[in-house]
């Protein structure tokens, strides 16, 4: 099931999606599957974007290392300032204050963390300098202080760029089929067409905002660690027991075995610092300054990657119709606290078409990717908390055949349908072999 890369030409034929039957084609966005080859968009980039500096990609990890050592200065002193006996605020209002200023604490450390993760993935995409030791080195601390296996992430997320958008070669946020879901016919969606029960208890439930809101909150908080852990929203043919940790899965090669292993220590090193810690302190001290920053980081990572390639604007390639430059342009960008994560989600379309450029010169390579885009670049201003909700409730399945098929909502809705131009070009497709 090994993937390789070639170059070839593209050959149309018309296989749009179909649509629930109360929707007409009318009623429904058309999308042209993008032409563009990787040398045109790469040359509409300045050439001073894909110079690295070790310096200046230090002195952001200076700046976070920062950001938390104040941020964990100041709570140190929260039950001292504020509290039943709190010497700048006392009584009932000094516990309320004492709990704001702790959830203060959380969201900007969590934040800040989430900026050191974004510098550990530059790491891995060897964008942090010109030295592949220095990335090595600095992304192995960073990624395992917020535990992140690093070798053995970075692995898999290069087969995600490799196949970005390919419903069977994706490494993760990969689409389920309506097959999947135990629907028989994409149309009419679960309501109609749901034959295991899962299905149609999700179908009952699926206008509660309790059960909606539970859903969401175990993504948000443990998405990340279950698919390190377990393969969570990653492809379905991988072997159950696959995970970030074992040499042995199907993930990792042969030559990748000491890297892992090597992840492996570094997690361990953390997690011992911590029960050390909740020894000489107490586990609730070690959750309030470290734990709930954490969840908070696997709150912010999971966003902004499932906000990324999940919507029912972006579509997914079969063999037939992928290429790797339609592949990663399978992606959208928005605004998301970007200053403290390092521009991540509002410069990930560039990330994909070239994703050694460091941070710092993404802005201005963006703006230059945009002229030669045009529609084709994706972005939208929404509120993250909006986007999350609708594309949770939206973004349900695809369908089974098709070469390119997008999203549809529990009654088999779907918002895109493609439709092609009488051209072609050429581009890099994943194949099997």
């Amino acid at each position: 099931m090994a993937a390789t890369l070639r170059q070839r030409n593209v050959e149309r034929s018309a296989s749009p999606v179909s649509f629930a039957s109360s929707d007409s084609e009318d009623d429904v966005e058309t999308f042209s599957p993008p032409n563009f080859t990787i040398k045109e968009l790469l040359d509409a980039i300045p050439k001073h974007c894909f110079e690295k500096s070790a310096f200046r990609s230090l002195s952001y990890v200076a700046m976070d290392a920062a950001f938390m050592l104040a941020l964990g200065t100041c709570a140190y002193n929260i039950s001292t300032f504020f509290g039943p006996r709190g010497s700048i605020l006392s009584g009932h209002a000094g516990v309320i204050a004492k709990w704001a200023a702790w959830a203060t604490y959380w969201w900007f450390q969590g934040l800040v963390m989430t900026g050191v993760w974004i510098i550990a993935h530059e790491c891995g995409h060897q964008s942090f300098s010109n030295s592949k030791k220095l990335n090595n080195a600095v992304g192995w601390v960073l990624h395992s202080i917020v535990l992140v296996p690093y070798h053995s992430w970075r692995i898999s997320h290069a087969k995600h760029h490799a196949a970005t958008g390919h419903c069977n070669r994706d490494e993760v946020f990969v689409p389920r089929t309506a097959s999947d879901l135990g629907i028989n016919k994409p149309e009419g969606g679960f309501e109609k067409h749901a034959q295991s029960w899962a299905s149609r208890a999700d179908d009952l439930l699926e206008d509660s905002p309790l059960y909606i809101l539970a859903a969401v909150l175990g993504q948000q908080l443990f998405g990340f660690p279950a698919y390190l852990i377990r393969n969570a929203s990653g492809q379905r043919w991988y072997k159950k027991q696959t995970n970030h940790f074992n040499p042995n899965s199907e993930i990792f090669s042969a030559r990748h075995w000491g890297q892992v292993l090597w992840s492996d220590f570094g997690l361990a090193l953390v997690i011992g610092a911590a029960v050390y810690a909740a020894k000489q302190t107490s586990f609730s001290t070690v959750m309030a300054y470290y734990g709930i920053p954490y969840l908070a980081v696997n709150h912010w990572l999971v966003l902004i990657t499932f906000l990324q390639h999940t919507d029912p604007i972006l579509p997914h390639y079969r063999a037939g119709e992928y290429t790797w430059t339609r592949g990663a342009l399978c992606t959208q960008d928005r605004n998301i606290h970007n200053f403290l994560t390092h521009s991540i989600a509002n410069t990930h379309v560039l990330h994909h078409i070239n994703s050694s450029i460091p941070h710092y010169h993404a802005g201005e390579a963006t703006e230059a990717l945009k002229k030669v885009l045009g529609p084709h670049y994706l972005y939208t201003d929404e509120h993250w908390l909006v986007s999350l909700w609708k594309c949770f409730n939206h973004c349900r399945f695809v369908d089974d055949e098709g070469e390119v098929v997008f999203y549809r909502n529990a009654k088999g809705e779907a918002k895109r349908r493609v439709a092609y131009e009488a051209s072609s070009d050429s581009g890099i497709e994943v194949a099997d072999k």
